[in-house]
Parts: C-alpha cells; sequence; structure tokens
C-alpha cells in the first residue's frame, strides 16, 4: 500500500512535551451552530489505490513511509504514547457534528454516547450543538459533570436499574426512552411529586435492517422497544397517557447499527406516521416529536458502501412532510442519534507488531493489542484494513491474518489483510475507522490494560484518557 495515494502533509511538526492531565472545566453555553469551514480538497486517488473515505481527512504522507493525523506523524504517538494507542482526530468529530446539524437542519441530533464517550468528546459535542443520547447512569454523570445541559440528553435502555432512573430524575435529564410496560409504572413512582418527566415510547416498526443479525434491533425477535404488530407499543402508549407525572412527547425507534441505505429509515418513518395517526384518532392526542434513532453505517474497508448523510436527511424530511401532509399531522419534530458516524471514522488504533508465524498456506501476524481493545470482529465479523506506518517496503502485498495476543482462536483482529510480504515483529500498524466501539467496548481479558485515547489536531497531540496500567487493575482487587 502506497502512501502516495494520500494527499501531500500540510504543516507536520514534532510530538509536542507530554501533556499535562488536567480536570476540565465546566461548559459555557454552546456556540452557535456555523458552517463548517473548508477542508482542503483532496485529489482523487489512483485507480485501485485505497480511498481516502476510510482515513481521517487530515491524514497525510510524512516522508516515504509515516502518515500523519492531524499534521501529527503516527509513529511519533507510537514512540510517546506506546501502543496498543487509539488516535482520533479532533478536527473529523467537529466536522462530521457540523455535516449532520447541515443534513437535518431544525431537527435535534444527539450524539449516541455509546460509541465512544471521555470528557473531551462530551466537550466537542456540545460546543458543535449536538444533544447527547446516554444508556447508563455512568454515561449521565461524566456529561454532567463535565457541563453537559442535562436538559439535551436522552436516556435510553432495555433494562434501565433503578440507579439508572434516580440518577436521570436527580439530574434532569430531557427525555427517557421507555423501552417496556413495566418501566412505566417504575419510573412513574420515582417522579417527584408537582412535577412531570417527559418520556417517548420506543417502538418496534417491524423493520429489518442492520450489517449483522446481532445489531438489527427493528424487528420483534429481539429485547428492544415495543412491537406495533402485536399491539404493545399502543398498549404502552395508552398507559403512560393515563401517568399524570409522565409527559409522552413522542415516538422513537432504533432499526440496528451499520445500516448504508435510506429505504429501511423511509420504510420506519411511514410506519411512524400512522401510529402517530392512530394515537391521534384513539386518544385525541398529538405527539410532538418523532426520534428516528441512529445505526448510519460507515466504510471500515475500500469499497465497502457508506450512508450518505446528505440524501439521508433530504429523504427522511421529505417523506416525513409528504406523510404527515397525508394523514392530516402536523409534521413533529424530527430527531437523529449518530453515534459511529461521528465517532468511528474520527479514529485511529496503532498496533506494534509482535511475532509472524507462518503456518502451511497462513501467515498469522500477532499484535500487542487483540479482543480486549476491539471485540468487534469476535462478535460481528467486522473486517479492518491496516497498514503498515514507519517503514518503507518494497515487498508486494500479500494476505495475511492479523490476529491478537489473548488466549483465544476467535482473537482474530482482520482476516485476509494485505500487508508487505516481509511484514515482521517491531513493525507499526495503523488502523482506519477505530473511533466507535472500540475503547466503549473494551475489557480486562488476560489483565491487559485498557489503551489510551489520544485526540490531534494542526500537529498537537494531547492525552484524553490515560493507558489503563497493573497498578489501576491490582487496587480493584482488595479480597485476601
Amino acid at each position: 500500500m502506497s502512501h502516495s495515494t494520500l494527499p501531500p502533509a500540510g504543516r507536520v511538526t514534532g510530538a509536542p512535551p507530554r501533556a499535562t492531565a488536567v480536570a476540565p472545566p465546566p461548559l459555557t453555553a454552546a456556540r452557535p451552530r456555523t458552517a463548517a469551514p473548508p477542508r482542503t480538497a483532496a485529489a482523487p486517488p489512483p485507480s485501485g489505490s485505497e480511498p481516502r473515505s476510510i482515513w481521517p481527512a487530515s491524514a497525510a504522507p510524512v516522508g516515504p513511509d509515516d502518515l500523519a493525523i492531524g499534521g501529527v506523524p503516527l509513529t511519533k504517538l507510537a514512540d510517546r504514547f506506546g501502543t496498543p494507542a487509539y488516535v482520533l482526530d479532533e478536527d473529523e468529530v467537529r466536522h462530521r457534528c457540523r455535516a449532520y446539524l447541515r443534513a437535518f437542519p431544525d431537527a435535534e441530533v444527539y450524539y449516541a454516547a455509546k460509541a465512544f464517550l471521555c470528557r473531551a468528546m462530551v466537550r466537542w459535542v456540545q460546543e458543535e450543538g449536538l444533544g447527547l443520547d446516554v444508556c447508563s447512569a455512568g454515561e449521565l454523570e461524566l456529561a454532567v459533570t463535565t457541563g453537559f445541559p442535562p436538559e439535551r440528553i436522552v436516556l435510553h435502555g432495555n433494562a434501565k436499574s433503578p440507579a439508572d432512573l434516580r440518577a436521570a430524575l436527580r439530574l434532569g435529564v430531557g427525555r427517557i426512552v421507555i423501552d417496556s410496560t413495566s418501566e412505566i409504572a417504575r419510573l412513574a413512582a420515582a417522579v417527584p411529586a408537582g412535577s412531570r418527566q417527559k418520556v417517548l415510547i420506543r417502538v418496534v416498526p417491524g423493520i429489518a435492517a442492520g450489517g449483522h443479525a446481532k445489531i438489527r434491533t427493528g424487528t420483534d425477535d429481539q429485547k428492544f422497544g415495543l412491537s406495533i404488530a402485536d399491539g404493545s407499543a399502543q398498549h404502552a402508549i395508552a398507559r403512560v397517557l393515563g401517568q399524570p407525572r409522565l409527559e409522552l412527547t413522542g415516538l422513537h425507534c432504533h432499526l440496528g447499527s451499520q445500516i448504508t441505505t435510506v429505504k429501511p429509515y423511509l420504510s420506519a418513518v411511514r410506519r411512524l406516521i400512522g401510529l402517530l395517526a392512530r394515537v391521534r384518532e384513539h386518544h385525541g392526542v398529538t405527539l410532538p416529536e418523532l426520534d428516528l434513532g441512529g445505526g448510519h453505517g460507515v466504510a471500515y474497508c475500500p469499497g465497502e458502501p457508506a450512508l450518505d448523510l446528505a440524501s439521508l436527511g433530504t429523504k427522511i424530511r421529505a417523506e416525513l412532510a409528504g406523510g404527515c401532509a397525508a394523514a392530516g399531522l402536523p409534521v413533529p419534530r424530527l430527531a437523529v442519534e449518530p453515534g459511529r458516524a461521528i465517532a468511528g471514522p474520527a479514529g485511529v488504533v496503532l498496533y506494534r507488531v509482535l511475532s509472524v508465524k507462518r503456518t502451511g498456506s497462513h501467515t498469522f501476524v500477532a499484535v500487542d493489542g487483540g479482543m480486549s481493545d476491539n471485540p468487534r470482529p469476535a462478535l460481528y465479523g467486522v473486517r479492518y484494513a491496516p497498514r503498515l506506518v514507519g517503514r518503507a517496503s518494497a515487498a508486494a502485498p500479500e494476505p495475511v491474518t492479523v490476529v491478537g495476543r489473548h488466549c483465544e482462536a476467535g482473537d482474530v483482529l482482520a482476516p485476509d489483510a494485505q500487508l508487505p510480504g516481509d511484514i515482521r515483529p517491531g513493525d507499526l500498524l495503523a488502523v482506519p475507522v477505530a473511533g466507535a466501539y472500540h475503547l466503549s467496548m473494551a475489557s480486562g481479558y488476560n489483565l491487559v490494560g485498557r489503551p489510551p485515547v489520544i485526540a490531534v489536531t494542526e500537529g498537537r497531540a494531547r492525552l484524553l484518557v490515560r493507558r489503563e496500567s497493573l497498578a489501576d487493575i491490582q487496587e480493584r482487587d482488595i479480597g485476601m
């Protein structure tokens, strides 16, 4: 893989002095939404080379063998912070936030925190004018203690704990998404007398969409939501409307993850408009909000499809306006919840090769990370496109299997990856599209500490989340 497929580097500086960890200050009010600043246009890559779409827009070659993200060479990041390490391009995150605001004007855009969350990410999202979608008291507390306005937060979860609900009510979240009928009375009983909590009901529209069976949530055969087909959604709506401490503001649905076509979303809009019309007919209530969730797919490897965000926004708004006009309904306030599509392409993970083993016709390249920092290949069969950086190689690319260091045969990070035939221990590999569902799903398997997160922008690097040390792990073990 030639670095010449990337545009020339801009200003690239050496690694700055090590950043000192400082507690982030509380946030001020969100700055006004502005158009994204122009980004330097890159010439299209030559035919047959890797598309730049799987790398952050700032990716640029440095000499014959290195690659810079955000103006910082990846080899310098690996030397300074060690490996494995996650690298997050701040400008790419901000650019993607702004792209959503352009695609969905006059809508609420909630960043899905489960994709990746840290205090800096909270600040970036808030500064760019997005709301936040959280799934636990932990995510909620982190956001609010960083200064995120709780009224712009939505709480999800198919099995919210009493602690989750208490934290949401105590901190004053804007919306709670009800996922089961048993949650209705429990939540209503917890709302303080004299106040009301705004809620949405998550409905299942009966639409199969998503990149893998384990991440499809719009059908009736999974744990999320309340079915339209069997009447569960309608029953829940009636029960919520009967609770004086709950204010039903609208419907919510989430079809799944890694969806790369617009059609499923348009089908969902039609079915939800039908349900909104039935609610008005049966209860005389016009619900003012409609949240279509997220699941917007991105490309992980060259040639893979990605959801066209501009087309998605245009077609959803047109379908919603036309359907509501036909049903005689006012157009509800639209909301979407992107996570992966904002964080995923902004991230790159760095690994150091530990061993190369040729067994029969297979070549296994083992790195110093694995399923503890990225379980997604083992869970969903996700494919990645690792790249050699830091050493020029004239060797022809060969198919190899990039594996992790863990004691599992399924600890495979990238089967059939194309890497130079002379790949060897000590080489540095960079894997793009690593910003979502990596650290957030990382585990302590084999007591291997979780990697750090480094932000890069304008030739500078700073530590956002430090590496988990052996001391961190041992301090939690207090029994003898």
